[in-house]
């Protein structure tokens, strides 16, 4: 596993994020997660109620796999 410094995080982060939103829409979403209290751990909990871990798994594994195929 590749181990990285906060900042290099923090770039790869915002990067991604420019990536999937847009240089606007990333900055909005950044500027409602400094102004409103959120709790990942409690967001992600409910994100998916009716799916267990390892259904979450597959799926994720399998969009991955389509990623790649397609070149993304």
């Amino acid at each position: 596993m590749n181990t990285l410094t906060d900042t290099e995080l923090r770039v790869q982060g915002v990067k991604a994020l420019i990536d999937a939103l847009g240089e606007v829409m990333a900055e909005k979403f950044i500027a409602l997660l400094s102004r409103e209290p959120f709790d990942y751990t409690e967001w992600q909990r409910d994100l998916w109620p009716q799916m267990s871990v390892e259904e979450l798994s597959k799926l994720a594994m399998a969009r991955r796999g389509q990623a790649k195929i397609s070149g993304s």
